[in-house]
């Protein structure tokens, strides 16, 4: 599984309707609104590099209002959250 942050930078009254669009697009998985000097981040969660590259170098291009971005390739996790939800497949409690 490869992730990927990607922080965007909209044009001026975009940031809605460009969050939407991409949040429609297989491979995102999440795309937040946020303050500060970027629009959005979006993740993006695929299982290889190439994957990953059709996504941000030819899928996220043509989407209208991206003025800029910045991609975040990811390593490890380390969050408690996504390690507690990869070991409780199959566990049902009771």
């Amino acid at each position: 599984m490869v992730t990927a942050i990607v922080l965007i930078e909209c044009e001026k009254g975009m940031i809605n309707k460009t969050a939407e669009e991409l949040a429609g697009m297989p491979g995102i998985s999440e795309v937040y609104s946020v303050a500060g000097r970027m629009d959005l981040v979006a993740m993006i969660r695929v299982s290889d590099d190439e994957h990953l590259a059709e996504i941000v170098t030819d899928k996220m291009l043509k989407v209208a209002g991206i003025h800029r971005t910045e991609t975040l390739i990811a390593f490890r996790v380390y969050s408690r959250h996504d390690l507690e939800s990869m070991f409780s497949i199959g566990f049902e409690q009771d």
